[in-house]
């Protein structure tokens, strides 16, 4: 339990943002099943607190990078349900203009660096973001987000070495959210708690419960002001769980209902839910009422992309390298 007073503007930003996330991951779910949206879909629910309470956490300047499980991560920094939506569309007016689908969300203007497929691909490119901002002393800390199949990826290791050596101010953060894929995290390695990795390199390190905002709210918080000190990194294990699949393909049947129903009862939604009551920060009236606003923008975001046009053909080799190369034209 939080020893830590929140405010109330705190809990309905945190309920808000993850009711948000909620809906925008069943609604995708549901365009999926119709076969609106194509490709890979991973989906964040159940996972919510860790990008909510993260959000709540850090300052404007702070940037934030993250793997193919990336929806929540967009909506949090401010990308529009509609430019989202659009995306897993392949839309024109989606947030990478309809050519990264739902694996590469990016949006550079809010400090968002992806979204990104390679499984580990953005470890280090969080270090290097992070070491462009020591150099330009701009007080910004970058979050670097893993899932725990990413652990094992050599860049891991690498990147921990070279952060913890030049005091590079990253905090780096795996959502264990029990599976790598569909392979439990017991059948792939003898490190159980993964937060214990980054002893190795002498990296304070320490697991969290990632289905609690207040827990993620001050593990953030605390790891913040150690990068922003000159302290270098920290590594946070969020222990979570996702309610769905690996991926809109996977019916996760390698999970027992049991272990599934146990999940679903410690749900963060919910919990923050308590809390606001409990307080009387939001009656019940009041919090159907924003959970109706949070219905309508993502129906209307479906309705955005629907009506949006496809890139253009002309598109096909805009965006691919930055720069005036001769060979392209």
């Amino acid at each position: 339990m939080s020893k830590v007073s929140h405010s109330k503007s705190t809990y309905l930003e945190w309920y808000r943002l993850m009711v948000l996330i909620r809906k925008f991951e069943l609604k995708s779910a549901q365009m999926y099943g119709q076969q609106k949206i194509r490709g890979f879909l991973h989906l964040y629910s159940g996972q919510e607190a860790v990008i909510a309470g993260t959000m709540s956490a850090i300052e404007k300047q702070d940037k934030l990078i993250t793997a193919y499980r990336d929806h929540g991560h967009a909506l949090a920094v401010g990308v529009s349900a509609n430019e989202c939506m659009a995306e897993l569309y392949g839309k024109a007016t989606g947030c990478t203009k309809g050519k990264g689908g739902s694996m590469h969300f990016f949006a550079a203007d809010k400090n968002y660096f992806g979204g990104h497929g390679i499984v580990g691909g953005q470890i280090p490119l969080g270090a290097g973001i992070a070491l462009a901002d020591k150099y330009q002393e701009n007080n910004a800390v970058t979050f670097c987000y893993m899932g725990d199949g990413a652990v094992r990826q050599g860049a891991l290791h690498e990147t921990f070495n070279m952060a913890m050596l030049w005091k590079l101010p990253v905090v780096f953060v795996v959502e264990n959210n029990q599976y790598a894929m569909g392979t439990s995290v017991e059948r792939t390695t003898n490190v159980l708690d993964l937060y214990k990795i980054g002893s190795a390199y002498e990296m304070p390190s320490e697991p969290i419960d990632g289905m609690d905002c207040e827990a993620v709210h001050e593990s953030i918080e605390k790891a913040a002001k150690r990068a922003r000190e000159g302290d270098g990194p920290t590594f946070l294990e969020m222990k979570t769980y996702r309610y769905r699949g690996h991926s809109m393909s996977d019916p996760g049947h390698y999970r027992t209902k049991e272990e599934l129903k146990s999940f679903r009862e410690d749900d963060p939604i919910g919990k923050v839910k308590v809390t606001i009551l409990k307080k009387k920060y939001a009656t019940e009236k009041e919090l159907t009422a924003l959970e109706n606003e949070q219905d309508k923008l993502v129906e209307e975001s479906v309705e955005f992309a629907e009506n949006s046009p496809y890139p253009s053909a002309d598109e096909l080799h805009k965006d691919v390298y930055v720069g005036d190369y001769p060979f392209l034209k």
